[in-house]
């Protein structure tokens, strides 16, 4: 459980990155990134950015552009929030959404049988 503090940055970086992947990236394939949500460590010290992609595009591929964009995201965040430190930034693929698709396929596919 986090605190308040905690929480908050959590939505703040949220909304941030977002913004900066849909606006100030210049990298073409990480206009269909998704951030689903941020985990940051009570000690500020890393902040764990969950994403997915609208589109089929190659995993890995974004993955790369994400390792290769996050010192200018990083430094983007450092100028828009109000942190001492800049947390940094680790990128995890969020598979829930995927997940979640497969489970309602199944179900549908057992409904209409």
């Amino acid at each position: 459980m986090g605190s308040v503090k905690i929480d908050r940055y959590n939505s703040t970086f949220e909304k941030v990155i977002s913004q900066i992947l849909a606006v100030e990236v210049k990298d073409k394939k990480l206009k269909s990134v998704v951030v689903t949500g941020v985990e940051i460590t009570n000690d500020l010290s890393f902040a764990k950015v969950f994403y997915t992609i609208l589109d089929d595009s190659d995993k890995k591929e974004i993955k790369e552009s994400l390792e290769r964009n996050k010192s200018f995201i990083r430094g983007q965040i450092s100028k828009r929030v109000n942190i001492r430190h800049t947390p940094e930034l680790r990128f995890t693929y969020d598979e829930s959404i995927e997940y979640g698709n497969k489970i309602e396929k199944i179900i549908s596919d057992i409904n209409s049988k």
